[in-house]
């Protein structure tokens, strides 16, 4: 580790930090239907686009009928996302002459993009037209991200509100997200990324001569766009098959610390929208501070592990860091704290690949999303995560004390417990279970570029990339295959599903019961002591859940290394 590389990421930190605030207090203008600087501008075409939906921005909906909407509407995205790739060989916007998409990649792509998943059993550049890029996959990298911040503020709203039988209205929250943050931020960063020399062009692919004479097609298209979106939506799919390591997807450092600050741009900024909502700012301190303490934390293990690099590579007569699979141009540092900044929120973009990171290098990343990607997390899911790790912290806040838990005025009750630990539990459901399966299954046990516990870890991760929404991957497991495209499509619908319903039953639950004043028996949920107690709920629990299926995968590696044995 160099002071160099420790400077570069207190100041992404401290970027990320100043951001906070002002981002946040947008945020907030924009859902309370408070006028903005957008306003003169945007007001009109949101109106218009209620009456064309047949909706109204002071109709409100019960948590049943919000969560009724974001399926149905899911449901639709992915339908018409399947059947875009299906047809694609007879749509327009295909220079590259791009055919039809085989029925198992096509529902583990539209699984994979409406999940906010993104993950890409496929090379971008070599099977998806632009029409399929464009109005099918930046579509919904747009629609998905609104869609968890939408579910975010309605669990917010939860929290705020007393006495009531709403949490809004889907409809409104999405457009609003969609209309006033994520499209204007993205025409910004659209521009940006072209200044910086990202493509963006409707024009064929280019077609070169190198300098030892061969032929080269030279993959193009609206790649800026799609960029913005990607990390600003926490979404991470890639237009080119080697995502942000290419240098059209990332063409320099500049791009790539634009890239690393809009991935937690918004999923930190919620933390201040939930202390602006709930009436008290020191409460989202507080939940960034737990945030932070787990990210430093995994930054440190992550760059330590690439900076000490491979003893038997020393043993050589090698010296310095591993930086196999790492573009010169970023180094350990950077693409140490990239990996961990994809895999704390649920992005998945990468600009280094993971599968040539040390054994304890490439088990941060995979712990970050074993923990439900609560370290700032995707846009909106993220943050109605680390809301169902709290709604247990205070249960074991109030076992301890022996009083009836309590959150900002709510007492914590069977039904609230009930249902945060049904959206904690689903996550190791769909991990473990399919990762069992497939160290087992022998079509799938092929696919698998690596023996040993680096074998195991590269289909561990898998599952749980998927199943926390992630969508980056350990690059040696080759996953284009039924058995994966299947399973890991399930993985990635009931990571989306199976948290959503629980956190808006929990939302609607806390709306309706009445705030309870604060009395000298209260646990401060503001300060040091609830930060700690929080980020110790959030390791034990991940640590009794995974540790046993870690302990097989990369602590064996990483023993096994120092001991001089390889896979």
């Amino acid at each position: 580790m160099t002071i160099n590389g420790w400077i570069q990421i207190l100041v992404y930190c401290g970027i990320v930090v100043l951001l906070v605030k002002p981002l946040g207090g947008y945020m907030h203008r924009v859902f309370n239907g408070d006028r903005t600087f957008l306003s003169p501008v945007l007001r009109p075409v949101e109106r218009r686009l209620y009456r064309v939906s047949g909706t109204s921005e002071s109709e409100e909906q019960h948590w049943t009928t919000y969560a009724a909407g974001i399926m149905f509407f899911s449901l639709g995205s992915f339908l018409v996302l399947y059947f875009m790739q299906r047809l694609q060989g007879s749509l327009p916007y295909n220079p590259a002459g791009m055919t039809t998409v085989e029925p198992g990649l096509a529902f583990n792509t539209a699984a994979s993009f409406v999940t906010n998943t993104n993950w890409q059993n496929y090379g971008g550049e070599s099977t998806m037209s632009y029409l399929v890029q464009m109005a099918g996959l930046t579509v919904q990298n747009f629609v998905s991200a609104a869609t968890g911040i939408a579910i975010a503020i309605a669990l917010i709203r939860g929290f705020a509100r007393a006495s009531a039988k709403s949490i809004g209205n889907f409809w409104v929250d999405m457009t609003r997200c969609t209309l006033y943050m994520l499209l204007p931020f993205c025409i910004v960063l659209t521009l940006a990324y072209v200044w910086l020399g990202m493509p963006q062009t409707l024009g064929p692919y280019v077609d070169a001569t190198t300098l030892e004479g061969t032929r080269q097609t030279i993959a193009l298209g609206p790649v800026a766009s799609q960029v913005a979106i990607k990390m600003l939506g926490t979404n991470g799919g890639g237009f080119f098959n080697a995502n942000a390591a290419h240098p059209f997807e990332n063409p320099d450092a500049i791009s790539n610390l634009i890239q690393m600050v809009t991935i937690f741009a918004l999923g930190a900024a919620l933390t201040n929208v939930f202390g602006r909502m709930v009436g008290s700012e020191c409460q989202g301190w507080a939940i960034l501070a737990a945030m932070g303490v787990l990210f430093v934390a995994s930054v440190a293990v992550c760059y330590w592990a690439e900076a000490a690099g491979n003893p038997l590579v020393h043993a050589l007569g090698i010296d310095g860091g591993n930086m196999e699979g790492k573009e010169t141009r970023f180094g350990i540092a950077l693409s140490a704290l990239f990996a961990v900044i994809t895999t704390a929120a649920s992005c998945g973009a990468v600009n280094a690949m993971h599968d040539s990171f040390t054994a304890l290098g490439g088990m941060i990343p995979l712990i970050n999303m074993q923990l439900g990607e609560v370290i700032v997390g995707g846009v909106g899911a993220g943050f109605y995560g680390i809301l169902m790790f709290i709604v247990v912290a205070v249960f074991v806040a109030g076992l301890m004390v022996g009083r009836t838990p309590e959150y900002l005025g709510k007492k914590i009750e069977a039904k609230e417990i009930k249902m945060a630990m049904l959206a904690i539990l689903c996550l190791p459901l769909a991990m473990l279970v399919f990762t069992a399966i497939a160290v087992v299954l022998p079509s799938a046990v092929a696919s698998m570029a690596n023996g040993g516990p680096h074998g195991f870890s590269e289909v561990l991760y898998a599952y749980t990339s998927a199943a926390a929404n992630n969508g980056s991957a350990f690059g040696g497991l080759t996953g284009s295959t039924p058995w994966y495209n299947i399973t890991l499509g399930i993985g990635m619908l009931m990571g989306r599903f199976f948290v959503i319903i629980p956190a808006l039953a929990i939302a609607g639950s806390l709306t309706a019961k009445k705030r309870v004043p604060a009395s000298t028996g209260t646990f401060p949920t503001d300060g040091t002591l609830f930060v700690g107690l929080l980020v110790g709920v959030i390791v034990i629990v991940g640590g009794l859940t995974f540790f046993p299926a870690l302990a097989v995968g990369p602590i064996v590696e990483h023993l096994a290394m120092i001991h001089g044995q390889t896979f």
